[in-house]
């Protein structure tokens, strides 16, 4: 009996395990949204450079959380297949771009925007749909077994 037991606490960790890439993502989304504005400000030029057409960086909330939702899909496993699991994925990168504008009310120059948490959203749920496309689901459950 404690054979069974031992062997179902280390599948847990190891199921926890499968998280890490998301809280990982979520500490970088975090360490990205404590630049002041005037960090940023700085750094926009040197991304001109390679994408002349980039005015701001609102599009890093589109890839921020593209990247969020998949590694939370990852951590998921085969479930993340299921509709509401999808809904799931969304919602729980939505509430985690509230507790990240929340954040920025923090931050010198920074102001908290209902319309990040949008695109985060709109982001996560790219993926979700990329995702359900039959043979990128056959690719990805490849890698994310």
């Amino acid at each position: 009996m404690k054979q069974t037991d031992s062997n179902s606490k280390s599948f847990s960790y190891l199921r926890l395990l499968r998280f890490l890439p998301a809280v990982a993502w979520m500490t970088v989304i975090f360490i990205l949204s404590s630049r002041t504005s005037d960090e940023i400000g700085t750094l926009l030029p040197f991304f001109q450079t390679f994408f002349p057409f980039m005015e701001d960086f609102n599009w890093g909330h589109y890839v921020s959380y593209f990247i969020l939702a998949l590694t939370i899909d990852f951590g998921i496993g085969r479930n993340g297949d299921r509709f509401w699991m999808k809904v799931a994925i969304v919602l729980i990168c939505g509430l985690y771009g509230i507790t990240d504008e929340f954040h920025q009310s923090f931050v010198g120059g920074r102001m908290p925007d209902p319309m990040d948490i949008r695109n985060d959203m709109i982001g996560a749920a790219v993926w979700t749909a990329l995702s359900a496309i039959p043979p990128i689901r056959k690719i990805w459950r490849k890698i994310a077994r």
